[in-house]
């Protein structure tokens, strides 16, 4: 078509040409941005770096979904199927299955005990053949730890010989610390059962609606800020773009084609971008296995995006760009001889600005009240709300811009070049901050609600870690292995104290009484008069002492502990219960009648215990029925790895021996989970932000070199057009962070409303707002160097 045929058709009026015309019209802006020249593919190179650092975040996010259904598959497929009520029979096809799992400088190691009953027992999954007697499989990241320095101490409590690994389906994760070792002390009680096999379902608890609630503004927070930064990367070098667009409206084009090829264009950029990212998705899926973030990562294969969530991005970016170009050109009016933009004439208005965040808020208020967890949550209102709240923010802040910036007048030399820029157009300076200003208000929100829920998932557990550190908890009934566990303990390095007991039952002798189901008992409990005194208020104590203690909680009524336990009992100590007649010949015992009486106290664990007490002087724990040993030990906090030398004390006496660390607070798992998860995503989101906002810094810079080269040729000092930039970049930053402040607080505050909670820590805003002028701040001395170069003579130049 010659360029005169190409005139008359874009000089016909009427209704739109149809479908051809628009096809026409975008492979006309794509070939302008593939023929461009160098401008052409500059901007066409951004566009496709800042969009493709989208895609990357979007089909992260997209494959989300994937991840925790492979994670929750591997996990249910390792699990020991086992039924208490069923027992299985012993055969060549089953194993004894015991837990031993540790901890190890604060990372979880799980582990097994196994013990074949014959050739055909099954293996865990990711274990292709069991080991023999003192071997082990490991994961691969125990076995590197193992392997370097850092694991010498955990080598001293693993004293299994590795001879394997195991595969991707035994694994939550390639970072995580596992083992199966086979050991023959395993004999089917204290904490092992035989089983047939590996694989359960465990259903998933229910999500309560405060959570629920989280989770939905999480997602908006997080993914909002990607959506607005793609629609800032197509709009890259606009003013140049423009500047194009005026020639083909000299030649003849209408208004409505030079739109559609300017969409063209930015399609291509989008295409691109999408293209850009899905390479730099697949490449760094590969190597995502390496990467730990807040302890949590993943296997390449399960970072697979869902077909249908994968397929909207790929539609959504392309539209996006289109739309987002077609919208930004109605408030340019593209004339033949230049480009007159509408700003100039009119001011941006405000009334359809406010009732965004209004409604938004609205919404969220009409999803009524959940935090009594009998409210239902509507997702689709909450979503809504959260996205018009965080959205008024982001179109308040080019009104915002402007009104501000134009009662500026005077000042330094920087000051004014600054303030004279973003006066003659502020759009670039509001957009390039807007994905910051969503991603502050997002979080301040989600901060506060953080702060408010938290105490529905926080449970205060009792414990005193001041007075002791771990709980040790002996499976073996054996006295000597007690008495054996006692010693090793105290002689172990960084231990300042064990507070050691060991215990067992008493019941009075004699058939049922009328008014009675069966006959009392109570517990007794043997230990030194240290471990005694952090027990019971026992006062002046030495050995060979005993006492009846009280329950001081009141929930044991001392009438009925003084049915057994009372000075001058006679007391029966190995009473089988299921049978309800003497283990063998009775083992009688009688309660001296110097025993004071004296009241309980929590031990360090947060129990109370009750009913005989007695020093080994007093009664012979070898007479105890099944006695069963606790230690409670005390560290040196001067000592680094004192919960190390515990924990290897304790695996070197028993492998079974569970080593508990005592805590006032426990999180809730739910809680904890979505807490990782949040942070895992806010650090990508956050990553992309920084990136994004680098890449618009240098784009607005590569579009004011020619002006910069010009200042500097007239002899403007380096030094000042630093500050100005500067200046440019601060203004907008501080505006976007003030409505950010505003827009987090409000959704924060309909979201307390919503959870029924009226608490409102302003202490969790502030970081939030620190941390998003940090940002911006690193961000700009990022683009110092960059601005140097760009302040040269040779910048004038031009083909």
């Amino acid at each position: 078509m010659s360029v005169h045929e190409e005139r008359a058709r874009n000089q016909r009026s009427g209704p739109d040409p149809g479908r051809a015309s628009w096809a026409r019209d975008l492979a006309m802006g794509l070939r302008f941005a593939v023929g461009g020249g160098r401008e052409g593919w500059i901007r066409t190179a951004l566009t496709a770096v800042g969009v493709g650092l989208g895609v990357v975040l979007l089909l992260g996010a997209a494959s989300i979904p994937h991840i925790l259904e492979s994670r929750q598959a591997r996990g249910d497929a390792r699990v020991a199927v086992v039924d208490g009520d069923r027992p299985v029979k012993r055969s060549s096809a089953t194993l004894l299955y015991a837990d031993a799992g540790t901890s190890f400088h604060g990372d979880p190691v799980r582990g097994a005990l196994l013990r074949p009953d014959g050739p055909d027992a099954p293996a865990p999954p990711g274990v292709r053949e069991l080991p023999h007697h003192g071997e082990m499989v490991v994961s691969p990241a125990l076995k590197e730890l193992l392997a370097s320095p850092e694991g010498t101490l955990l080598r001293e409590r693993l004293r299994f010989k590795a001879v394997g690994t195991i595969g991707e389906p035994g694994l939550a994760g390639p970072d995580e610390l596992a083992y199966y070792a086979v050991s023959d002390r395993l004999t089917g009680e204290h904490g092992s059962s035989r089983i047939a096999g590996f694989g359960s379902r465990i259903p998933p608890r229910e999500l309560p609606p405060t959570l629920l609630v989280l989770i939905i503004v999480a997602c908006v927070v997080l993914l909002l800020p990607v959506a607005l930064f793609i629609a800032t990367a197509v709009r890259f070098g606009g003013e140049r773009r423009d500047r194009r667009l005026a020639a083909l409206r000299l030649i003849g084009a209408d208004r409505r084609t030079v739109r559609r090829t300017a969409a063209g264009e930015a399609l291509f950029g989008a295409v691109c971008g999408l293209l850009l990212g899905t390479v730099l998705f697949l490449a760094g899926r590969q190597g995502i296995g390496s990467v730990t973030v807040w302890d949590v990562n993943a296997f390449p294969g399960d970072v697979t995006p869902s077909p249908a969530l994968a397929a909207l991005v790929a539609v959504a970016v392309p539209l996006c760009a289109v739309g987002v170009t077609l919208v930004a050109l109605r408030g340019v009016v593209i004339e033949p001889l230049g480009v007159v933009r509408s700003v100039a004439g009119r001011r941006r208005r405000v009334w359809w600005r406010l009732p965004l965040p209004v409604a938004g808020i609205a919404l969220l208020l009409a999803n009524g009240q959940v935090g009594t967890g009998e409210g239902t949550v509507d997702p689709y209102l909450i979503a809504s709300g959260a996205v018009l709240v965080l959205l008024g923010a982001v179109t308040l802040l080019p009104w915002a811009v402007e009104a501000v910036v134009g009662r500026f007048r005077g000042g330094p030399v920087p000051w004014q070049l600054a303030t004279r820029r973003l006066q003659l157009s502020s759009g670039p300076a509001a957009r390039a901050v807007s994905g910051i200003t969503v991603a502050v208000a997002g979080a301040i929100a989600l901060q506060l609600f953080f702060s408010a829920i938290q105490g529905d998932f926080m449970k205060v557990t009792g414990q005193d870690p001041h007075r002791a550190q771990q709980d040790v908890m002996l499976p073996s009934h054996d006295v000597a292995t007690i008495r054996e566990m006692v010693a090793r303990f105290r002689t172990t390095k960084g231990v300042r104290g064990v507070i050691a007991t060991i215990e067992s039952t008493a019941s009075r002798p004699g058939p049922v009484r009328r008014g009675e189901d069966f006959p009392p008992s109570t517990q007794v409990t043997v230990g030194d008069c240290a471990s005694l005194g952090e027990l019971a208020h026992t006062g002046p104590c030495k050995d060979g002492d005993v006492f009846v203690v009280k329950d001081s909680t009141g929930m044991v009524d001392t009438g009925y502990l003084f049915k057994t336990a009372r000075p001058g009992a006679r007391v029966l100590l190995n009473k089988d219960f299921r049978t309800g007649k003497p283990d063998g010949a009775p083992r009688m015992w009688t309660v001296p009648r110097t025993a004071r009486v004296v009241d309980s106290r929590k031990d360090p664990s947060g129990q109370t215990a009750f009913g005989i007490f007695a020093t080994p002087g007093a009664l012979d724990t070898a007479a105890l029925a099944d006695p069963q040993a606790r230690a409670m030990v005390r560290t040196d906090p001067a000592v680094a790895d004192a919960a190390e030398y515990v924990r290897n004390t304790a695996a070197r006496i028993d492998p079974l021996m569970v080593v508990r660390t005592l805590q006032n607070l426990e999180r809730d798992k739910q809680f904890g989970s979505v807490r990782t998860g949040l942070l895992v995503a806010s650090t990508a989101t956050l990553a992309l932000i920084a990136a994004g906002m680098l890449v618009t810094t240098l784009e607005q810079l590569r579009e004011r070199r020619r002006l910069l080269s010009v200042l500097v040729a007239f002899g403007t000092r380096r030094a000042t057009l630093g500050w100005s930039v500067l200046w440019q970049t601060a203004v907008p930053v501080a505006l976007g962070l003030a409505l950010a402040l505003a827009a987090g607080a409000g959704l924060g505050l309909a979201l307390l409303r919503t959870a029924g909670k009226d608490t409102f820590d302003w202490s969790v805003i502030w970081p939030m707002v620190g941390g998003g002028a940090g940002l911006v701040a690193v961000v700009t001395l990022l683009s110092l160097p960059p601005l140097w170069r760009l302040m040269r003579p040779d910048g004038l130049r031009t083909e």
